[in-house]
Order: structure tokens, then sequence, then C-alpha cells
């Protein structure tokens, strides 16, 4: 068969239907709302069927899905999947034109778009809009992206997957992404917009006011797809309480979630500065790495990095355990040990071994084991996991984490471009922690350091909200209760306002316990709705609803009738949002002809950023519910035709393409970080010794530095002041890596009841050329 080749081509010189991909982001405050424009054209001389699966973020709203060809726009419904798509079949058996677009099965961040039946030389613009919050990030900045990477994800042996929507992925490496992509952004807050920052190259910023309260960027052309798009939006001023109200909807019945309005709080915790200092020198640590094949290079290096600062940085009397995965799982120690000099250095040894060489990504059988190990008593366990998040199963990691959240806190990490959002923050959201993505040039090491301050900060509990309002006025809680504040992290809060009240203010009061002093934060807000916020906040509200339950629905596993999937499916329509049982369909009726001939099917290509390094880590041959790979175009087959035989589904797991160069034959280890190389060298204890690596990591000869110690000072004190000093005088733009082991060396030389520390930190600063002062130093 000739092929009509004008226009784009896929790798397997297919041609591609998809042109353009434009995306206008709009961000009020700390809320973005997404319109995606993607632009068909079917440049064949037969009618097409295109087929595009896509990333979108994991606690996206998805709330608007429309078509236009020519002057026709149709407007997409949502309703029940199986109906969606039957109508969609339907539509297309009969010569009409039909748009599907679906969230997978599997995974909350994955969407399949299905545009239906396009004629020879016929153009479509399908527009997709969807809401979400930012997240804020260690520095107060508000981080939005745009996942534009979409790695195969990693299906278990076995795990069949359930049912319904085979959502087919087709990938080719991202330098051979076949369409463009433009991207803009306009920011307003009521306080100025300080900066925005990319890991992509973006035009200048424009204020578009004097008071700098409103902001427009773009990005540069030409953007690779070697990446996700973040931005980091930053405003003067730091994050602050607030509370919006939205009226609701003047068609919608009042009594019902978009009848109603609807309040959105946003609450930064304050915790008082006494408790906060008293960290916590109990718990057992659990650290959780993906050593999966698409871990390789430059990901395993830091990952092994970062292991080191955690685990000099952990409170003697603590217990740990360290677990590594693909394939299959080891763990370092047959149960968490206490920790101490010794088990500290049979990590460290173990860790410095670690290759990511085990294969897949499959994470459910190493958690399920430390699930099953019992707590220690007054030892709360806290969870630490890397991964570059690539699995298919996510929905079900998610309900674990959920199950076990009584007994622990999960501390995620989602590392490299394309790691699953829903993944990444499920982990942390239903076990209590916190979530941190390090992508492109980011450094591991201060997000996690970050992390286990959390993680030794005192566990907060007994959190309970209470409203206050204005008699007549009933609320409904739309988000799950809040089970975990953070110092200076964002709780979001959403409910629903039934009743009416001539009162203007409301109060809100947040009650909890830390370190077993009861605290309390409260917010006193107008009743009064937002004149600009649309119906946002109301998509907010129903998408949280909505996730809650779905949660709910996978623990009952579908008991009682389906009732919950009922009430999913009645929300995800009545708010326009869509869910994981239903989809957005739209179906042109209009009085054109029927579209004659069999349909073709194209699927666009997502960019990816593994292959391309020789032979895949590993290959599994499996029937699974995604394939991903090689393009496929077959013939449409009409409703009740014979099924086409399940294909023998190829996965790999290999390393990143944008690594390839760095893997060289002789595996000589570069020259050490000289901040690592010195903390390697500190002992579990907190203190260093005087010896020679010691003078080395320095940058001195042994006398040099053995010379200068006063008398009476014994060598550990003298090694350990030295060290502070280098650090605060040298590594001060580190200071968030080590900072927690900084601590843990004071707390040693207190102990030790040491005489002369003036007189050393004197003679430390003279060996160094320092100028340190001893509070400086924490002495």
């Amino acid at each position: 068969m000739m092929m009509n080749c004008c226009g784009l081509l896929t790798a397997n010189k297919e041609p591609v239907p998809l042109k353009s991909v434009e995306v206008e982001l709009e961000v009020r405050a700390h809320v973005a709302t997404v319109v995606s424009t993607l632009n068909y054209e079917n440049k064949e001389d037969k009618p097409l069927e295109a087929v595009f699966v896509f990333p979108l973020p994991g606690d996206a709203a998805v709330c608007h899905f429309s078509a236009k060809i020519g002057q026709t726009e149709i407007v997409a419904e949502v309703k029940e999947k199986q109906k969606a798509r039957e109508e969609y079949d339907d539509a297309l058996s009969s010569g009409q034109q039909a748009f599907l677009l679906e969230e997978s099965d599997q995974s909350p961040d994955i969407f399949s778009l299905s545009v239906g039946s396009l004629r020879p030389g016929e153009s479509a613009s399908i527009r997709l809009e969807y809401v979400t919050e930012l997240a804020v990030q260690a520095d107060e900045g508000l981080r939005f992206c745009l996942p534009a990477v979409l790695n195969p994800r990693y299906q278990p042996q076995g795990s069949g997957g359930s049912g319904g929507s085979n959502v087919q992925m087709t990938s080719v490496p991202a330098s051979l992404v076949p369409y463009s992509l433009s991207f803009s952004a306009r920011v307003s807050s009521p306080r100025p917009v300080s900066k925005v920052e990319s890991n992509c190259p973006l035009d200048a910023l424009q204020y578009l006011n004097t008071e700098q309260t409103q902001a427009t960027v773009k990005l540069a052309a030409g953007h690779k797809f070697d990446r996700d798009v973040e931005l980091l939006i930053y405003y003067k001023d730091a994050h602050q309480p607030t509370a919006v109200v939205e009226a609701g909807q003047a068609s919608a019945k009042p009594g019902t979630l978009m009848g109603d309005p609807v309040v959105m709080l946003s609450l930064y915790p304050e915790f008082p500065q006494a408790v906060m200092s008293s960290v916590t020198s109990c718990g057992e640590f659990v650290f959780l790495l993906d050593r999966s094949g698409s871990m390789d290079g430059a990901r395993i290096k830091s990952a092994r990095d970062t292991l080191l600062l955690l685990l000099k940085s952990l409170p003697m009397g603590c217990y740990f355990n360290i677990y590594s995965f693909g394939s299959s799982y080891e763990h370092i120690f047959p149960k968490s040990v206490e920790y101490s000099q010794k088990t500290m250095e049979e990590a460290l040894k173990k860790v410095e071994e670690m290759q990511a060489n085990l294969g897949g990504t499959e994470i459910l059988m190493p958690l399920k084991h430390i699930y099953s190990q019992p707590c220690i008593p007054s030892q709360p366990r806290q969870l630490f996991v890397f991964t570059d998040g690539e699995v298919g199963n996510t929905k079900e990691v998610i309900n674990l984490v959920k199950k076990n959240s009584g007994s622990h806190r999960c501390f995620s990490f989602g590392i490299g471009e394309g790691a699953s959002s829903a993944l990444i923050n499920g982990l942390a959201k239903e076990g209590g922690g916190h979530a941190q993505f390090i992508t492109g040039t980011d450094r591991m090491q201060p997000k996690v350091m970050q992390s286990l301050r959390f993680a030794l900060q005192p566990a907060v509990v007994d959190i309970s909200v209470k409203w206050d309002l204005p008699k007549g006025v009933s609320v409904t809680a739309l988000s799950p209760p809040i089970t975990a504040l953070f110092q200076g992290q964002r709780s979001l809060v959403y409910a629903q306002l039934t009743g009416k009240s001539l009162a203007a203010e409301g109060c809100v009061t947040v009650k909890y316990s830390l370190a077993g002093h009861p605290t309390q934060n409260q917010l006193h807000f107008s009743l009064k709705p937002a004149e600009d916020t649309g119906i946002t906040v109301h998509r907010l509200g129903a998408r949280s609803l909505i996730r809650s339950l779905e949660m709910e629905e996978r623990e009952r596993g579908g008991e009682r009738d389906g009732e919950v999937k009922k009430k999913v499916v009645e929300l995800s329509v009545q708010s326009g949002v869509s869910s994981a049982f239903t989809a957005f369909i739209a179906v042109n009726k209009g009085n054109g002809e029927a579209i004659q001939g069999p349909l073709v099917r194209r699927n666009v290509p997502t960019p990816r950023l593994w292959g391309g390094c020789g032979p895949p880590q590993s290959i599994k041959m499996m029937q699974g519910p995604m394939v991903f790979g090689g393009m496929q175009s077959n013939m449409r087959m009409a409703r009740g035709a014979c099924a086409p035989v399940a294909k023998q589904r190829m996965m790999c797991d290999s390393p990143p393409m944008f690594q390839c160069n760095s893997i060289s034959i002789e595996h000589k280890q570069p020259p050490r970080d000289p901040l690592l190389q010195l903390v390697s060298l500190q002992k579990a204890s907190g203190c260093w010794v005087l010896d020679p690596a010691l003078a080395a990591a320095l940058g001195k000869t042994s006398e040099e530095v053995e010379k200068p110690k006063p008398a009476l000072v014994n060598q550990e004190v003298w090694a350990t002041i030295v060290a502070l000093i280098w650090l605060h005088g040298f590594k001060m733009d580190a200071q968030e890596e080590w900072e927690l082991l900084a601590m843990k060396a004071v707390s040693w030389l207190r102990a030790q009841n040491a005489p002369c520390v003036t007189e050393c930190v004197e003679a430390g600063n003279a060996l160094l050329g320092c100028n340190m002062q001893k509070d400086a130093l924490g002495l």
C-alpha cells in the first residue's frame, strides 16, 4: 500500500494527525486553570481515528472538553464511562464524528483522547480545560508542572490490570516528537509577583500593572519535549492563611453542591517555637530506594549520596533499615536495627555498591514486606520512598499505604522527568507525609533533608476543624479530614455552605496537639462570595470529594451494589468534573453526510526519555492493560465483529536516553565532592576523629591539622570543632544539607563538657583561614 507521506510522520513513517498543542495557564494566587488546545489535521486520503494517551497532573479536575470542526463547536458532556464508550463506538459505526476523553483505570494522571473519524483533509481543534492547586515548595515558591513526558509505566507480572479501558500508549524518544508545543502563563495575586522561574527557557516576565500583581510569561519557542515544563512562581510576603467563598450557580438547585456556595480554606499552621526546637530523637526510619533500570546513571548516584547524608543525620537511639527494589527487592537488615557506628558503617558499605540493576519497578511487594514487620514501641515509623514513579498499578500501591496510614508516615520523592504525580502525591497524602519532585538539574539532597526535618518534627495528632458559622448556615466537608500538618506547609479544606444568613462573617478553628501541647490556629473570613472566580472553587471541591469517594469505593471493592460508584457518577455529571467512573463524550450530530469507508487508527506518540541505550535492562512479555512501544495501524472493527487476538505486550524498563553518553567502560570513581567526603568521615555519635582522612578532606596535611590542637583538648573534640568551622566557613550555600548532622555534632560536644572550646575555635579559625564566632557554630 502506498503511504501518503505528507505532513508529520512517526518513527514508523506513519502520518501523525496531531499538529500542535497550545497551552494557556492562568494562575490566581495558588490555583491554576489550564486550557490546552490540540490541533488535528488529516492529511491522508482515508478517514482516520486518532488516539492520544497523555499525562496530566494527578490531582487535576478536568472540567471542560469540546471540539471545533470548521464552524461547528460541540461541547462534550460527562457520562458514565461504559455508556460514553458505547455512544462513541455507535457514533463511529454509523459514520458520525465523536470525541472521547477518559481517565486511565490504572492511574488518575493518564488520560486517553480519541478523535473519531476525521475525513480526508479535515481539521479539528480540541479544547481541554482543567483546574488544580499549586504545591508550596520549601523556598515558598509555588510549583506548576505541565507533564510533557509520559514514560512507560511498568505493570507487575500477573497484575493483568482491572478490566475496562485498555489505555494503549505509543511513545517515541523525546527528540522525535512530531508536533509542537506553545505555552503561555498569566499570573495574578493580591500580593506582588516577585519572580517566575522554570526548568525550560522562558521569554522575559512582563508585568501588566505598576503594583506588579499581574504578569505574563511565555515558553521560548522550540520546546524539545525532553522534560516536563515546570514553573516556580514567587510572591512577595510569605503565604498567609486565606478563605475564598464562591457563590453557587444560579442554574443549579440550592442544597446541591453546585447550587450552594463553596469555601476554600488555605491554612498555614505556625507551631510554637519552643516545641519546634525539640527535635525528636526517636523513630524507625525505613528508606525504600528504586533500583530499576530507568534509575541508571546520575539518578542512582544522587540517590546514593542522599542516603549517605540521611544516615549521617539520623539521631542516636533511633532504628533504621534500607530496602531497594526493581522486579525483586532486597533489604540490608532482616529487620530494622538500632542506629550505631557499627550498623551505620554496614549500611553505608552496602549503599556504596548499589546500582540500578534490579529490572522493572515493582514497589508493591517491598511495601507489603515493610508493613508486615511489627512496629517498634515508642519508635514511630517514618517511610522514605525514592522512585522515578514508573509504575502501572498506582491505585493499588496508594490503597496499601492508606490501609497502613495509622502506623507510619510516608515521605515520597519523584525523581526525574515524567515521574507519576498521582503516585508521588498519593503516597504522601495517604501516608500523612510530604511529597517532593526532583527534576532536571535539581539537587536531591536539600529536598530530602527538608523532608527529614519534617519527619523529625513531633507528629501532630488529634487534628480537628471546628466551624463557627451564623445561625441558619450549615457546613458539609468536601475534603477528607486533615491527617498531617507540617510547619510552613499549606493544608487545604473545601466545604459546602448551605442556608442563608444576614451575618457577614464565619470563623474556622484548627485544633491539634504537638508534643503534648494543645495548640490552635483561627481564621475569620467573610461570607461574601468573591466576584471573579467563576466556578473554579466548586470544581476543586467536587474533585476533592470525588477522589475521596473513589478511594472508598476501592477499599470496599464495589460492595453494596456500587452505591459509592453511583454517588461518584452523579457528582461527576452534576459538577462537570471527570472521575475514574465517567468520561467526556461529544458526538457531532450535525446534518453532514455519514463518513464512508473503514477507519484507520493512528496512535499519536507521547514523548518518553527511556530507550536508545543498547538493550533494555529487563523485557517482559505479558498481557497487561497498557501497550507501550510500537505504533499500531489497525482497522477499526464494527461492533460485534471478531475481536483481534490479544497481542503479546512488550515492556521494558531501560536507562533514560539522556544518560547514554555518560556510560563509560571503565568505572572510574569521579573525585568525591569535598562536602560528602567530610560528611562520610563523621561517626554515628556526631563526632569526627583526628586522622589523615580528615586532614585530606580539609585540604591539609595530618601535621598541619594536629599541630595547632590545644594541649588539654582531646583529639575528637578538636577534630569535631575544626569540621564544624569548615562547614560554616566554606559550605554555607549547602547548609540545609548538613544542618542536622552539625546539630548532632554540637550535641555531642556539649555532652563532652570539654575545656578550652573558645581556644579551639580560635586555633581552628587560624588553621582554616576562617573567622567563625563560637555562638555561630552553636557552641
